[in-house]
């Protein structure tokens, strides 16, 4: 019995054509097996995936962290600020009122003033900078969930 066998190569597959095999009908192989639906493509598939996650995880938990860090400074530089004009409050009560001492309070007194202007420019500063770090922070979580989403209809696609 005579077989001539070909070779074909159609994408990654090896395909083995026989003419003739023993009942007289083609026969048709695949040489190489390892490649299926269900194992490489879907660990990378899954690899890659889950690398986008992570990394979505960490950039949600450091800006949860500036957030927390972006509103202990305004806190602390209100307190700051707070403790200076109660310095120059005290100062007021405890020396008596001269004509040279008029003029310095004068000035302490712009000086509390400015302090007050700065509070509220720190406040308002400090409610812009949340509100985009919150921004920025639903965007990524929402971006987390498609992502989630996403991996988990692949993984039941390929079960």
């Amino acid at each position: 019995m005579i077989l001539k066998k070909m070779k074909k190569r159609l994408g990654k597959f090896d395909i083995m054509l026989e003419d003739i095999s023993q009942n007289g009908k083609p026969s048709y192989k695949l040489e190489d097996e390892e490649t299926s639906w269900n194992t490489s493509g879907e660990e990378s598939f899954q690899k890659v995936g889950r690398e986008k996650v992570d990394s979505l995880r960490t950039s949600i938990k450091e800006l949860e962290e500036l957030i927390k860090n972006r509103e202990k400074l305004s806190k602390e530089i209100f307190n700051e600020a707070e403790k200076v004009k109660v310095e120059i409050s005290n100062f007021f009560v405890q020396n008596p009122t001269g004509e040279q001492e008029v003029r310095e309070k004068i000035a302490l007194k712009q000086k509390q003033v400015e302090i007050s202007e700065l509070q509220l420019k720190e406040k308002v500063n400090c409610w812009q900078d949340v509100a985009q770090l919150k921004k920025e922070l639903r965007e990524r979580e929402k971006e987390l969930s498609e992502k989630q989403g996403r991996i988990n209809m692949l993984d039941k696609i390929l079960e």
